[in-house]
């Protein structure tokens, strides 16, 4: 397909009010989500399974940290402080983690970084066992998980197209998001019940074992595994990628969006175990509850953009879900009613996760394939890197001004942002389709 022809399916499918289009291989995603045919690859079924267990395993670790943390110190400053630790390194290496996906062997680069991160969950649930879970070791392992999947992301990432044929691709897709949002659903209440049963030395050994899954899944998938030939400086490529990245005008949008959700929108959880010790008084296993009322909504999210991605506006559901999330979560800082605050952390999980979802569809719809990796890891940096900023802040707001204020403050700034998006909608399309004819001119 010429240039011409490519900008012409994209704007068709994502530009456009109306997605209601005839042509283009992403206008049949919503009716290839419900059979979800990338289970029929072999390939792809063995790692879906392996990586669900896997990302189960991920949420014990997160929810048995922010607990462990809060037990020692009581302080929700240092559990901001412990959760940035171990999202500062997506900002510092992910960009130098998509180069090194595109020059290596992608499995191997995964038996490396998932061998490294059991190995890393394991020793901390030993030195926890043991009493010598200080937070200064916290945070430094933290830190050093985060540093390996500052690599293990992109790679992950990258590896699902060569799991599945073309036209499986968005189902590929939809089926990640929906497994990380049901093993959010999943992980958070096991958690709860795993450190009330064998404490969080425990849960953080269970993620350890958890690994074996992808490491046994990455072993029996048979793919042509080769890296592209890169004749760029790594830095070189770097800079190529962040100059694609934001001259495209919907990208552009999208990834700085993408940050301001990230730093404001999604700090709320790194104050959960507080919310559920000081306003519920609730143990793990309650703190395990409000996290899965949150994944539930995820999950419906998740059904929401693949079952109708093709018939509603990329713009109304971004929009929804952004004033959905943001009225929720002020209603949340202000209720004391437990089962209202599960209502409510459904709905933040619907409004959150249906912007989420459509903002990274979009991305991966958009963006041209020689540029897909460098473009990803830039996305997985601001999803995640931005993280440590709204780890401190939240942390920060909350110690000075209470959890109230701290949630009314972080959702109003996401609100303002996503009207100021919305209203300028046109603009940003008008703005697209000169970059669009450009682009042909040049070719």
């Amino acid at each position: 397909m010429n240039r011409s022809g490519q900008f012409k399916k994209e704007e068709q499918y994502l530009v456009n009010e109306s997605l209601e289009v005839s042509v283009g291989e992403n206008t049949i995603w919503a009716r290839r989500l419900r059979s979800f045919p990338a289970l029929q690859s072999h390939n792809y079924r063995i790692y879906f399974f392996g990586q669900f267990i896997s990302l189960i395993g991920t949420w014990l670790q997160i929810v048995a940290q922010g607990w462990l943390v809060l037990q020692l110190t009581s302080s929700p400053f240092l559990i901001g402080l412990v959760a940035a630790m171990g999202t500062v390194p997506s900002l510092l290496f992910s960009l130098f983690g998509g180069v090194a996906v595109d020059r290596f062997s992608k499995k191997k680069i995964l038996y490396f970084t998932q061998s490294s991160s059991m190995v890393l969950a394991l020793l901390l649930g030993i030195l926890t066992n043991t009493g010598q879970a200080t937070v200064p070791v916290i945070a430094f392992i933290a830190f050093l998980m985060g540093t390996v999947n500052a690599i293990d992301a992109p790679a992950r990432q990258a590896l699902v197209p060569e799991l599945v044929r073309k036209e499986q691709l968005a189902s590929a897709i939809a089926l990640n998001s929906g497994i990380f949002n049901a093993a959010r659903v999943i992980g958070p209440g096991l958690a709860g019940m795993l450190i009330a049963w064998v404490g969080t030395g425990g849960a953080f050994i269970a993620n350890g074992i958890s690994y074996i899954a992808v490491l046994i899944a990455l072993w029996y998938v048979n793919i042509h595994d080769r890296a592209a030939e890169q004749s760029l400086h790594p830095l070189l490529a770097i800079k190529e990628g962040l100059s694609y990245s934001f001259t495209h005008p919907i990208i552009r949008v999208l990834l700085m969006f993408v940050g301001v959700v990230s730093i404001f929108g999604w700090s709320y959880t790194t104050i959960m175990p507080v919310i559920a010790q000081n306003t519920y008084g609730l143990d793990a296993k309650g703190l395990g509850y409000l996290y899965s009322a949150t994944g539930l909504g995820a999950v419906l999210a998740t059904y929401l953009v693949g079952a109708y991605a093709g018939k509603v506006s990329p713009s109304l559901f971004i929009a929804g879900g952004n004033t959905l999330f943001a009225v929720s979560l002020i209603l949340f800082a202000f209720t004391t009613s437990f089962p209202l605050a599960l209502i409510l952390l459904f709905f933040i999980g619907l409004g959150l996760l249906s912007q989420s979802s459509m903002m990274n569809t979009i991305v991966q719809g958009m963006v041209r394939s020689e540029f897909r990796g460098r473009v990803m890891s830039l996305y997985i940096l601001m999803f995640m890197g931005m993280g440590p900023i709204g780890n401190f802040e939240i942390g920060f707001l909350t110690e000075h001004l209470g959890i109230a204020w701290a949630f009314t403050i972080n959702a109003a700034i996401v609100l303002l942002v996503g009207i100021i998006v919305f209203m300028n909608r046109e603009r940003i399309r008008a703005r697209y389709r000169v970059y669009k004819q450009e682009k042909t001119f040049d070719q």
